[in-house]
């Protein structure tokens, strides 16, 4: 099942360089599923950016 993903996190994710997007996407997605999360928000966008050393 596809996550879905608010806007303003999908904005977000859009400012990531495209070479690595496919990849922080993912990641971000398996962290959401794994906290049984059906969607991304800002809020748990950034905070997994931080979980893997992004910023």
């Amino acid at each position: 099942m596809p996550m879905e993903w608010t806007p303003e996190a999908e904005a977000r994710l859009k400012e990531v360089p495209f070479f690595v997007r496919p990849a922080v996407r993912r990641r971000i997605e398996s962290l959401a599923a794994e906290a049984s999360l059906t969607s991304i928000d800002l809020d748990f966008y950034t905070a997994a950016k931080a979980r893997f050393g992004e910023k």
